[in-house]
């Protein structure tokens, strides 16, 4: 294992992320305080409690997974998709370095900043809403993997775009649909039948459950189903980005 190349890669990826704070770190904050504001107001003084927590404690978890969830996205596929459009992944290919060692630099810096953004936005929270977390483990813990899992997916993207409008394009009309359907600002037990069991192929879902849980003690999956879910979504990321640099799709043409 070469550690000093995934440390220079990993060093350069953070230090885009320290340049560019206001764009990196602020704007989401600031996106996700307008949300406390809008759906508090707006939502909060119709629905006082879910499950036994406030609405305004409720939607906590989903606010930081809708931020964690795209940013891990954007940092993984714009990290990766930029050498690509320099040139200089090729440098990488002809350096001494494996795929594995390339996957860990830049998923491992996209999914630090992510961690970093949602850390930031659980401690803004404190500003609006009263709340706990129950399972401080358990919530570090969901943070991570989602953290890795969905950087692990953006790095696919970023080697699957040809520009920058496709770059945009999934996190956008794919992503952001998933997270708000996916019980960010609602339980899905509010939900008709029908469409409580069509939720259940948004894998959003457990993501934003099982974290709901590590806060609250509450949830609509079960912990280990969640659990499950995003150890099989990881690995079929890992399986997919090692296909990609076995075969060279979209790195060698």
């Amino acid at each position: 294992m070469n550690f000093q190349a995934v440390k220079s890669i990993y060093s350069f990826e953070m230090a885009r992320f320290f340049r560019t704070l206001s764009q990196s770190l602020i704007s989401p904050v600031l996106s996700t305080s307008l949300y406390f504001i809008v759906f508090g107001a707006a939502i909060g003084s119709r629905i006082q409690e879910i499950d036994g927590v406030s609405y305004g404690a409720f939607i906590v978890p989903g606010l930081i997974m809708l931020s964690v969830l795209t940013q891990s996205i954007s940092n993984a596929s714009f990290g990766i998709y930029f050498p690509k459009f320099l040139g200089s992944i090729y440098e990488l290919h002809t350096a001494p370095v494996s795929f594995v060692e390339i996957v860990l630099g830049y998923v491992g810096a996209a999914a630090t900043k992510s961690a970093l953004i949602g850390l930031v936005i659980l401690a803004t929270a404190k500003f609006f809403v009263d709340f706990e977390i129950l399972h401080w483990g358990a919530m570090l813990a969901f943070l991570a993997l989602t953290c890795i899992s969905f950087s692990l997916f953006g790095f696919i993207i970023g080697i699957w775009s040809k520009n920058f409008e496709q770059l945009q394009m999934v996190p956008l009309l794919v992503i952001t649909p998933l997270v708000f359907l996916g019980g960010s600002f609602y339980s899905i037990s509010m939900l008709p039948p029908f469409w409580q069991t069509i939720t259940l192929f948004n894998p959003v879902v457990y993501l934003i459950s099982g974290f709901r849980w590590a806060f609250y003690g509450t949830s609509d999956i079960n912990i280990g189903v969640s659990l499950m879910m995003i150890a099989a979504f990881m690995l079929i990321c890992l399986g997919i980005i090692g296909w990609t640099f076995k075969t060279g799709y979209k790195i060698k043409t």
